[in-house]
């Protein structure tokens, strides 16, 4: 891509992101995302109703009156993006493809980290870890992030969750919030997402195209597997083989929600053809 066409597609999708942050997802991020702890601010006279347990007995002896001990909560967090870019993100029958979409979603969340005071960290990963962005703050660093899910070519076609999970608990000691967004074509990946849960907090976004969840009646059809290159003739005019499409989908959306629920992982799921405002609205209140 040159350099021109990347400037302007870094500013349009900042310039949709950044409103929507600014818009809808300031408020409803920052009640659900909460800090580590609360963290001493000031002190002041004592007021009736506040707690005897904040009474600040050096200042009150130097005064000769009460003075209380004010916290307030400490918001700055770690937040990564942990952002498949396998083979298969490269696919779309609708509005956008899988991987348009997750770059507007990982902007959103970037943005809204930034207007929070959090840091925002971003994990390439297909079969190995791509690239490994450390957590900072600041616009600047919000639009590295933008151009390098917009122009990066990823080495390999593979999808490893496992991996990406087991390099984001060893890189990322403080516990933080990480956003998993996929399409979750894998498998075995289990006992890493348990693991990883269990020291930060972990939000899978799944983002798939209806394509994939049932076959059109086209006729002779050619799907080619983006990640392994296989090709497969299915004859879609073939009600069974439509039928048992679908039920394989469904079948694997079940034992995604299954593993989500096992290890207390809160998800989402996005569509290619529909707004992604919603489904992350309805994932802020829930925590909030």
């Amino acid at each position: 891509m040159e350099a021109v066409d990347l400037l302007k597609k870094v500013r349009k999708i900042e310039i949709k992101t950044r409103g929507l942050t600014n818009q809808v997802f300031a408020g409803e991020y920052h009640s659900a995302f909460k800090g580590k702890g609360m963290t001493f601010s000031e002190v002041r006279e004592y007021q009736y109703g506040d707690s005897i347990r904040n009474i600040d007995w050096n200042v009150t002896a130097r005064f000769n009156k009460p003075f209380v001990k004010i916290f307030e909560e400490e918001r700055e967090l770690t937040v990564i993006i942990l952002i498949d870019v396998s083979a298969s993100k490269v696919f779309g029958t609708q509005v956008q493809y899988k991987h348009d979409l997750i770059t507007e979603l990982a902007a959103v969340l970037s943005f809204s980290a930034i207007q929070n005071n959090d840091k925002i960290g971003v994990i390439l990963f297909s079969d190995v870890v791509e690239k490994f962005i450390p957590p900072k703050k600041g616009k600047k660093h919000i639009l590295r992030i933008i151009r390098d899910l917009l122009e990066f070519e990823p080495q390999h076609k593979g999808t490893n969750i496992a991996g990406a999970l087991e390099f984001f608990t060893n890189a990322i000691k403080k516990k933080s919030t990480a956003f998993l967004i996929s399409d979750f074509i894998d498998t075995g990946y289990e006992k890493s997402l348990q693991i990883a849960n269990n020291k930060h907090d972990i939000i899978a976004i799944k983002v798939y195209d209806q394509r994939e969840t049932n076959l059109p009646n086209v006729g002779l059809l050619k799907l080619i597997d983006a990640e392994t290159g296989q090709c497969k003739w299915v004859d879609t005019s073939n009600r069974k083989v439509r039928e048992e499409y679908e039920k394989s989908w469904k079948k694997s959306e079940a034992y995604l929600k299954g593993i989500f629920a096992k290890y207390g992982v809160d998800n989402i799921s996005v569509n290619t053809n529909e707004d992604y405002i919603k489904p992350l609205i309805g994932l802020f209140k829930r925590r909030g």
